[in-house]
């Protein structure tokens, strides 16, 4: 799937079309530079599934968790940024997230790459010359 955003403005009709693809148990791996844009378009597909809360980075947290109203099941959003060591991610029981009923939209996968499931799906978000987005996975 490749999708483009030419504006802000189009950020929630290509989140709707990336969430048609979405179901319970799927691990996305976000893949951009800073600033491409992983954060807003995650924000972008949780509100398309339902998700009531206010969606933020969770650069401090690690994780955040958000209930799809679509899905009838969690969203947890990852932001691994900041993390130093793998241990910091054994620690916090990636297991039961990442093989789990949730969804798991990943930012900064490069710092956990060994500890993706298999099946994980990579998105990559690539800012082109003329200012707009495109996603592929």
């Amino acid at each position: 799937m490749e999708i483009k955003i030419n504006s802000l403005n189009e950020i929630g009709a290509a989140a709707q079309q990336f969430a048609t693809q979405i179901k319970k148990g799927d691990v996305y791996a976000f893949y951009g530079n800073m600033g491409a844009g992983k954060t807003t378009f995650i924000k972008a597909v949780c509100e398309t599934l339902g998700v009531d809360d206010v969606v933020t980075s969770p650069t401090f947290a690690i994780v955040n968790e958000y209930t799809s109203q679509v899905l009838s099941a969690p969203v947890y959003h990852f932001d691994f940024y900041r993390i130093k060591k793998l241990e910091e991610v054994y620690d916090m029981g990636y297991e039961d997230y990442f093989y789990g009923n949730g969804v798991c939209m990943i930012e900064w996968p490069e710092l956990v790459e060994d500890l993706l499931p298999e099946d994980v799906i990579k998105v990559n978000i690539t800012v082109e010359a003329d200012g707009t987005r495109t996603v592929k996975c």
